[in-house]
């Protein structure tokens, strides 16, 4: 792992985090002190109750805070690859946070339409929650385009819920200007809908933040830079098995398998495998614990003859989407391969089989020795 000194990337990002989140914390607290007073003066539950979620949204960005803190310990014995997924563990907070505002809001909302009281809207309250508007509309840009450029999903999550605020402030005032100019009292329904979107909305980034935590499949992009990195700096045929972990955003470890000629020495093996590591955290910031390698045939025409066989058995199963790692040793006369199975498969292991099977059946001569993998990466 990257060592945690002040110029490391990680720490830098970190630091840019807290900035934003302690932005985040003074405007918000800003807002809910002009937003309750107005919504007191005014007898407005939309207000007070916007003023509230400005409270939440402050206190999300104290756990941001404090989840960044936490990830930029120092790795140490009892956490050795360092503790990046707690920011998975504050993303999850939020999200909780984020649906408990929506829930508050909707028994208020339900509360002021079973037993309705008459607002008193003037226009200082109006130019109030106008800008309200506004300011929570720039702070959900600033928290999700900070979020995207630092790879903060806490900050994300955060710049969503200021943007639905904006939102709820929005529908306020919409709401206020239709009493004001009819009489019409809708602010306690439209409170209903916008906090049926708030929990919806909380529980989206609930499950995007367990996805995380549960472990999700390797970004595409990612992992096809990880194997083309591999694939045209060095001298092998194809990078396989890649298995990527994610010990926070921006720290990943991996391992991957690759064919080499099996005329290829231990010693030339070493010296790429160790050119391989460098080349692929300089390039991609993916951290290679194990690079396994594949012997492949090139000197044997009946190994090659083999070898075409079992490819070509392998196009022919709908649900087989790669083979790889296939060796073939005419002296001890054996066959090793690995065929990767499609998720898609109505049954993968019932697949696998025939598909072995057949490879049996075209080499009798051989001893066929299948491994089935599963398609964990692009």
């Amino acid at each position: 792992m990257q060592a945690m000194n002040k110029n490391n990337p990680i720490v830098t990002r970190h630091k840019q985090i807290i900035q934003t989140s302690i932005i985040g914390i003074i405007a918000n607290v800003l807002l809910a002190g002009f937003k309750a007073f107005v919504g007191v003066l005014s007898n407005s539950i939309a207000i007070t109750l916007d003023a509230v979620n400005n409270l939440t949204d402050a206190l999300s960005s104290v756990i941001t805070i404090l989840g960044t803190l936490i990830a930029g310990k120092r790795p140490d014995a009892k956490h050795p690859l360092g503790y990046g997924r707690t920011e998975y563990l504050s993303s999850t907070l939020i999200a909780v946070l984020v649906m408990y505002a929506g829930v508050t809001a909707l028994v208020e909302s339900v509360k002021k339409i079973i037993h309705p009281e008459t607002p008193n809207y003037t226009t200082p309250v109006l130019i109030v929650v106008a800008v309200a508007v506004v300011v929570k509309v720039l702070i959900g840009k600033y928290f999700q385009s900070q979020g995207k450029k630092l790879n903060s999903d806490s900050l994300v999550n955060s710049g969503v819920d200021a943007t639905q605020d904006a939102i709820v402030s929005l529908a306020t005032l919409v709401g206020a200007l239709v009493f004001v100019f009819s009489g019409i009292r809708l602010e306690a329904y439209l409170g209903v809908i916008i906090s049926v979107i708030i929990i919806k909305s909380g529980i989206e980034m609930l499950m995007d933040a367990l996805a995380d935590i549960m472990g999700r499949r390797p970004d595409p992009d990612l992992s096809r830079k990880v194997r083309s990195t591999i694939q045209e700096n060095f001298p092998v045929h194809g990078a396989y098995d890649l298995l990527m972990h994610n010990y926070g955003p921006d720290q990943i470890v991996a391992s991957i398998h690759v064919g080499v000629d099996d005329s290829v020495s231990a010693v030339e093996i070493d010296n790429m495998s160790r050119d391989i590591y460098d080349k692929v955290l300089e390039e991609t910031g993916v951290i290679l614990t194990g690079i396994g390698v594949y012997a492949v045939n090139t000197q044997n025409p009946e190994a090659v003859r083999v070898q075409s066989g079992i490819y070509e058995i392998a196009s022919e199963n709908q649900y087989c989407l790669q083979v790889h790692g296939l060796y073939v040793d005419t002296e001890n006369k054996s066959v090793r391969f690995d065929a990767v199975m499609d998720f898609a498969a109505p049954d993968m292991e019932k697949e696998f089989e025939d598909l072995s099977q057949k490879a049996k059946n075209a080499f009798p001569d051989y001893e066929v020795i299948p491994t089935m993998d599963l398609d964990v990466s692009d």
